[in-house]
Order: C-alpha cells, then structure tokens, then sequence
C-alpha cells in the first residue's frame, strides 16, 4: 500500500496533463470515485478536473505524506500536507482510500487545517 499511496500523490503531483491523465489510469479504477468537503467526482475524466483544478488553485504547490501509511484489508489510510516545496504546509488532509484489483476505487479525503484564505 506504501508504493500505491505514493503514486497517488504523484498523480496529485503531476502538471503535465498527457502524464497526469496516465498516471490516473494506473492508480485508479475506471470508475473510481473522489469525496471531500470541496469535491464529488466520479471516473478519470472528472477526477483529472478536480487535480487539474487544486493546481491553479495552487500554482507551485506540492502534496507529501505526513505519516505512516496505515492499512488493512483493502483500505489504506494516510495523512498528507499542501503547501510550496520549499516552506511548511499550508493545507494539512488526511485520504481513506478503499482498493480493488491493486488499484484505488473510492477517496474519501478530510481537511484538517486549511487556511481562511484557501
């Protein structure tokens, strides 16, 4: 589950939008879905938007674990932070991710500390 968090934070990571949209394809099942406060999305398509749209929300920012990475049966569960690569986070979350077949099918995120500004 390590190897699996990991690059799901890559894909977060990713600006380049042909890699990002494979990256997606890896990580997660075609009709995986992503839940928060800020979001409801369903499938590749929607999914891309949503990462697409946090990176012009924040320009430059990167996410990174913040933790261990805590997992059973076909859930994992692992905190992660937000902010400029080169200054403390700005956005701290946490994801449960359920997954099926190796890859992720459904997100549910949780925002811990998030700015007045954000």
């Amino acid at each position: 589950m390590n190897e699996l968090v990991a690059q799901y934070l890559e894909v977060w990571n990713t600006t380049d939008a042909a890699a990002r949209k494979a990256g997606i394809e890896a990580v997660f099942t075609a009709d995986a879905t992503y839940t928060d406060p800020l979001a409801a999305v369903a499938g590749h398509d929607q999914l891309d938007a949503a990462i697409a749209g946090v990176q012009a929300q924040f320009p430059g920012w990167v996410f990174t674990l913040a933790g261990p990475v805590d997992a059973h049966h076909d859930q994992v569960r692992f905190t992660w932070e937000l902010g400029p690569a080169d200054a403390p986070a700005v956005v701290i979350g946490f994801d449960v991710a359920v997954v099926k077949d190796g890859r992720i099918a459904n997100v549910y995120g949780f925002l811990d500390k998030v700015p007045a500004a954000a």
